[in-house]
């Protein structure tokens, strides 16, 4: 390697045109950061990495405590066959 020759212009020698292309095209289409956090691929960096732990087990934590009291609060099937949103069927069985 000469000295004028920089690492990443030998390692792109060594690729044909069409690879080099093909990778810069992929590179140039590819989903932004903030994108990739949208869609939950990426986490939030803002917290630091020795937290991010914890935050994300207190978030499942809240998470589970509300689908429970969401649960808890979701009328009988009795009291939806007295409103009359559903229909009393005479195979239901209480569990």
């Amino acid at each position: 390697m000469s000295t004028s020759e920089t690492p990443h212009a030998r390692r792109r020698s060594t690729l044909d045109q069409a690879t080099v292309q093909a990778l810069e095209r992929r590179l140039s289409n590819r989903p932004e950061k903030e994108e990739l956090m949208d869609r939950n691929i990426l986490k939030d960096d803002s917290v630091a990495p020795a937290l991010q732990a914890a935050r994300d087990k207190l978030q499942r934590s809240q998470l589970e405590d509300n689908l429970s009291h969401a649960i808890k609060q979701r009328p009988r099937p009795e009291e939806l066959v007295d409103r009359g949103v559903i229909s009393s069927d005479p195979t239901y069985q209480q569990k």
